[in-house]
């Protein structure tokens, strides 16, 4: 891809999802012309820790760089807000950490902003990009396996499950007043909008705090590890597991679970779909079969292999079959997309990242969530 190897980019935020967005910028051969930490002293030494040559020491100095096109937002959600805008103003391109705001007020003038600005802008919803699941969205659009009728699955892990455990996520200031709604149940919504075509237009909720005291560690805690020392007791009123009912815009129905305190289950996104032709499933714990059920027909399992996969699920694999793939790849093929549409100037006709719109519409989601579990009743997600 040498026409990549000529956009600058540049990455906000220093943590695990920071290190992620800067191994797969290594790998496509896209130069990182530096990184923005949360202050000038952490940036360097993580700019150090990570081998990136350049660490700015404002967002000024950072949009001020001729030889940066895009920008990566990897910091907390209360501050996507203000680097977005700031970034489009600017003229640079965005690739947005989810969920998109902090408050879907935010995310409609994000939204605005990104149509009016005429820049590539995408949230990162990587899931979309296992080869599986845009073959599944193929099949979907091919009419495969007919409408949607039930889809049901969840996004469960196990790395806040003990009071100890400590993230920013924890804090409504910081993350927002949804946690395992809007941090993991957002990629289950946005993956099955994307492979059926459909979203939910009213939900029922239920949100559980299972740990209302957490210990907080005094220092800093990068995501999925563990602090040791001095901490602080802090109360807890961000949702560790949710349960919701879903209606969707063709009839079909849906039921879905989130959960950040279920031992053993380290990234368990899984979905399942029946629709009026035929039926698939998929798991993230075994990215590599999809499961189609028939009523007339023998089950199949489709093995993710290119050469038997629709141009779809074909488009998003790097390795022939029998060579797993992972997680990591999820990325490689999400910015080799985007950033293809960096190189030609806006989104392509095939082009399946996920947009400011789709952000938006999660905010809207996660609003219509809260309203529910507040008032025990289904609410409808109101339209962006």
């Amino acid at each position: 891809m040498p026409e990549l190897s000529t956009i600058g980019a540049a990455v906000i935020g220093t943590g695990f999802i920071g290190s992620v967005h800067l191994t797969t910028l290594r790998r496509l051969g896209i130069p990182i012309v530096g990184v923005l930490g949360s202050s000038a002293a952490r940036g360097a030494d993580r700019a150090r820790a990570l081998g990136v040559a350049k660490a700015y020491g404002s967002l000024d100095e950072l949009l001020a760089d001729p030889g940066v096109q895009v920008v990566h937002v990897t910091s907390p959600n209360v501050a996507h807000y203000g680097q977005v805008k700031a970034i489009l103003s600017a003229g640079k391109h965005v690739i947005c950490e989810k969920p998109l705001a902090m408050t879907s007020a935010q995310s409609a003038e994000m939204l605005a902003m990104a149509k009016a600005s005429g820049k590539v802008a995408a949230v990162c919803y990587n899931t979309r990009f296992y080869p599986l699941n845009q073959h599944a969205h193929g099949m979907m659009r091919a009419g495969d396996l007919g409408d949607l009728r039930l889809i049901t699955g969840h996004f469960h892990q196990d790395w806040l499950a003990k009071d100890t455990d400590w993230n920013w996520r924890l804090e409504a200031e910081e993350g927002g007043p949804l946690r395992s709604v809007s941090d993991i149940g957002t990629h289950w919504v946005d993956l099955t909008n994307f492979i059926t075509g459909q979203k939910p237009v009213s939900v029922i909720a239920e949100l559980a705090t299972f740990i209302p005291e957490r210990q907080k560690p005094l220092g800093p805690v990068e995501t999925f590890t563990t602090s040791k020392g001095a901490t602080e007791t802090r109360k807890i009123e961000t949702d560790d597991a949710a349960t919701i009912l879903l209606r969707y815009g063709n009839g079909g129905r849906g039921m879905m679970s989130t959960s950040q305190v279920s031992h053993g289950r380290r990234g368990l996104l899984s979905w399942d779909i029946s629709g009026s032709k035929a039926s698939a499933a998929w798991s993230a714990e075994h990215p590599e079969d999809l499961w189609i059920g028939h009523r007339e027909a023998p089950n199949q399992i489709l093995l993710r292999d290119p050469s038997l996969m629709n141009p779809t699920g074909a488009a998003a694999a790097f390795m022939p079959g029998g060579h797993p793939e992972g997680f990591a790849d999820t990325w490689a093929a999400f910015f080799t997309q985007v950033y293809r549409d960096v190189a030609r100037g806006g989104r392509g006709p095939e082009s399946t990242w996920a947009s400011f719109d789709d952000g938006h519409y999660e905010m809207l989601f996660c609003d219509a969530v809260l309203a529910s579990a507040a008032r025990g009743a289904w609410v409808d997600v109101a339209k962006g």
